[in-house]
């Protein structure tokens, strides 16, 4: 399998519009070499038998069934509020009107 060479990385960061210096593409092809490398690894050992998953374990749902129950009353949801105008929670003005 050809390996990943300097310049080659040099395109993708200039690509992506990554800034990389000379050591930091000296560093980082050979660890992109062996990501590929282990990459090709894992496709030979894929079977057409085994179906692609997002996880190890099949994820069930945590969730409660939603459920209908009555809503609270206007006065009983600003029974506890500082201030109430008009129904509504009545709080500071933070924002100036221009």
């Amino acid at each position: 399998m050809p390996s990943i060479t300097r310049e080659e990385v040099a395109h993708l960061a200039r690509l992506a519009r990554i800034e990389l210096s000379d050591a930091e593409l000296d560093h980082l092809a050979p660890q992109l070499d062996q990501i590929i490398t282990l990459v090709g690894q894992v496709s030979q050992v894929a079977a057409d038998d085994i179906p692609p998953t997002s996880h190890a374990l099949p994820l069930t749902n945590v969730m409660r069934e939603d459920e209908n129950v009555p809503c609270l009353t206007p006065e009983q949801a600003l029974s506890g509020a500082p201030a109430a105008e008009a129904q509504r929670f009545r709080v500071p003005r933070i924002l100036e009107e221009d």
